[in-house]
């Protein structure tokens, strides 16, 4: 072994020193990387919107409203991300705050007529309420006349429910808008989301109302489209679970394995319980007939499919249990996640369309949406 001269003392005792330190590292040494500056804020906005086409008014503010949404629901404002809300947002919008909706007051004049049969109200006796003048001046019944968005006819409706004498009576506080906004998110899960989590902007008069602005309306939506733990391998399964529930992609595979695992064909809608009622469905009775290999109760089974509204589901022992099943029936990994197979049903459309059509249409949004990102702020 060849002996270190001596001739530059101070030189070895360095090297020496750092040799020891680094003993653990076989003493390499390496030059330090320096890290890559993060982009400040300002460039990120910028980044946000040069990803919205150029046809959309006010770029800026909408990608101002993106990114202050990503903030306040501590998401990270990647490519991904970000994609993944514009191409929600483009689908669901074309990017306006408060879309208009073809033939909305036919659509709310049929709500009112089924509700007025339900509760045994004459329609006659209906409209004559709604001629009363509103506090705009016009009628309610010119107001739903001229509503041409979902924020106007929403207005409406609550209007009625606290002044009109039969607006109670119809509606019992329900107004039948459900949906609103930029990215078309449920009025109800806002409501929810905001009694678990502070909303950061200022309320004029309500949750309802934030839906149907820019901001509450991308705040929600992106709360509800990632603001949850889903291990998917592809963000279709995410924009399917926007169209049709958390986890609803999760659980129409899991509803797969149950079917292959059983021999009992189901529909993958991924709906696992009937919640509100203590008989089972389809997918429950399936997975008791499972209950020997499982060894697992009517009980056990029920409690363990009720989890399917929440995160970890999937790490139960009966999710386990039934993918090994099903991979030992067909001889292969069944898929962990499948699109929900339903048919969407909604007075605002007019032709078959299916969860299926909604994720694949905002996929491949999201396609186009990566490839013009290319390495941005990454």
């Amino acid at each position: 072994m060849p002996i270190l001269p001596m001739r530059q003392p101070r030189r070895f005792l360095a090297l020496a020193a750092l040799c020891l330190a680094s003993a653990l590292a076989g003493c390499a040494l390496e030059t330090p990387v320096p890290e890559t500056p993060r982009p400040r804020p300002s460039e990120v906005r910028a980044g946000i919107a040069a990803l919205i086409p150029a046809t959309v008014p006010d770029r800026a503010g909408w990608a101002t409203d993106v990114y202050a949404a990503l903030a306040a629901l501590e998401l990270q404002p990647s490519p991904r991300n970000v994609c993944a809300v514009l191409a929600v947002t483009e689908q669901e919008s074309s990017y306006r705050a408060d879309p208009q909706v073809p033939g909305l007051a036919k659509i709310a004049w049929t709500e009112i007529e089924r509700r007025a049969e339900r509760v045994g109200v004459p329609m006659f006796a209906v409209r004559l309420a709604l001629k009363l003048p509103s506090g705009d001046g016009r009628s309610y019944a010119e107001r739903i006349d001229g509503a041409r968005t979902e924020r106007e006819l929403s207005e409406t409706f609550q209007d009625m429910i606290d002044r009109v004498p039969l607006g109670g009576r119809l509606f019992a506080g329900l107004n039948p808008v459900r949906t609103g906004g930029p990215m078309q998110v449920a009025i109800d899960f806002a409501e929810a989301h905001a009694g678990q989590r502070s909303y950061p902007y200022p309320v004029d008069s309500s949750i309802r109302s934030e839906v149907f602005t820019r901001r509450g309306g991308l705040y929600f939506g992106i709360a509800h489209l990632l603001d949850y733990p889903a291990d998917y391998d592809r963000p279709l399964y995410r924009f399917a679970d926007f169209n049709a529930g958390r986890w609803a992609s999760r659980n129409a595979g899991f509803q797969n394995a149950v079917s292959i695992a059983s021999g009992i064909p189901l529909d993958l809608d991924g709906d696992l319980v009937r919640h509100g009622s203590d008989t089972p469905g389809s997918t429950e009775l399936a997975v008791r007939a499972l209950r020997g290999r499982l060894k697992a109760s009517d009980a056990e089974i029920r409690s363990a499919l009720e989890q399917g509204t929440q995160a970890g589901f999937e790490r139960s022992s009966l999710y386990r249990r039934v993918f090994e099943l099903a991979e030992r029936a067909e001889g292969r990994r069944p898929p962990r996640a499948v699109i929900p197979r339903i048919v969407l049903k909604s007075p605002k459309i007019t032709r078959k369309l299916t969860t299926e059509w909604f994720a694949t249409r905002v996929d491949a949004r999201y396609g186009r949406c990566m490839e013009r990102a290319g390495p941005q702020w990454q």
